[in-house]
């Protein structure tokens, strides 16, 4: 083989003397490389129609590997060139070309993975799912730069990058404060998961449907039918209640008849109603029982299970069915009654065609 010339000229640039063979060996490298390529790319391409392991073994599979053949080709006949001896720094160009590749790889490699966790969550994938990719992706490209900065060969400047990225850090969080404050509130949310998409919550004076949950907010549909945009760190530092976390949920109702009504006779024609509607659940068993004796009537709790996302619908009709009831057995649901009792003895003047009289 013959041998590659390396001269220095008199500006001090190196200048490579190439034979003949040597252009020819670089030349047939590249396409042996582009050859075993394509004959990869063709045998991942049949395999994946014989595989169920169709996420790994695809056309994008086979596009990466013929890629990393064909690079590999380049590099190599540029090292035969001599071409990847030349220094840079520190370091030769031959490092940072093979650190350039090697990122290249990591981030389709990080690009699939994510695509493939997305897609495999289902048509309409859910926000803890999302965010779970794009953590994992960014975490895998970050790995993989400083991989490449070591194979660059530039591990000895790595402090000063690493400082420079400090102090870009540190003015970009004084910039961006809020940004990054909501974005470190969605991760912990994503941990958390104190809610999901379609859930009845209510976040402190705030009630409604959840529609959204994204990275730096999450979107409330309120029960008026409008939008409401809250803030994660906002929303990480709330009491946060939901109506839809567990299969029941309970239903409370207070209810008062006069005093003069029989309680009892009161509290069986309410569980006859409970027992007649059929969301009411046997198991927990409801409870109705005299609960207090307020100003103006005896009060009876009414305490049923039902399934969260009908909890509404049998709320209404248990106070709908519960009055009828009262009213057809003659039990007065009281208005609300106030008696005053004056320390002296009340005279009021009654003046009837033109004599008056005092009582």
């Amino acid at each position: 083989m013959a041998a590659n010339n390396t001269t220095v000229s008199h500006l001090g640039i190196p200048s490579i003397g190439l034979s003949l063979f040597t252009l020819i060996e670089a030349a047939l490298v590249v396409m042996g490389m582009i050859v075993l390529g394509r004959l990869m790319r063709r045998f991942i391409l049949r395999k994946s129609k014989e595989t169920t392991l169709t996420w790994i073994i695809n056309e994008d599979t086979a596009d990466i590997i013929f890629r990393m053949f064909v690079l590999g080709g380049i590099i190599w006949s540029l090292y035969l060139l001599g071409i990847m001896s030349y220094g840079i720094w520190n370091t030769t160009v031959g490092n940072i070309a093979f650190a350039i590749g090697f990122f290249y790889f990591a981030y389709l490699i990080a690009k699939k993975s994510k695509d493939y966790m997305i897609a495999s969550s289902g048509k309409k994938a859910r926000p803890e799912v999302m965010i779970k990719a794009k953590i994992f992706y960014y975490i895998f490209l970050t790995v993989a730069f400083f991989l490449a900065l070591n194979f660059a060969g530039i591990s000895g400047e790595l402090s000063a990058v690493l400082a420079a990225i400090g102090i870009t850090g540190i003015v970009l969080g004084f910039a961006a404060q809020t940004v990054v404050s909501n974005f470190i509130s969605g991760v912990f949310m994503y941990f958390d998961r104190p809610l999901s998409i379609g859930d009845q919550v209510r976040i402190g004076e705030l009630e409604g449907v959840v529609e959204d949950i994204r990275i730096l907010s999450t979107r409330i549909r309120a029960w008026d039918g409008t939008l409401i945009r809250i803030p994660n760190e906002k929303l990480f530092n709330s009491n946060i209640v939901n109506f839809m976390r567990y299969p029941v949920r309970r239903v409370d109702i207070d209810m008062g008849i006069s005093y003069s009504a029989d309680a009892e006779r009161a509290v069986e024609i309410i569980k006859d109603v409970l027992d007649g509607i059929p969301l009411v659940l046997a198991e927990p068993e409801p409870l109705v029982y005299v609960n207090e004796l307020s100003d103006s009537a005896v009060v009876i709790a009414i305490r049923a299970w039902t399934p969260s996302e009908k909890w509404f619908d049998v709320r209404t009709r248990i106070v709908r069915d519960v009055k009828k009831a009262l009213d057809e057995a003659g039990i007065e649901i009281p208005f609300p009654q106030r008696v005053n009792w004056f320390a002296n003895e009340l005279r009021v003047k009654v003046e009837e065609s033109g004599e008056s009289e005092e009582t």
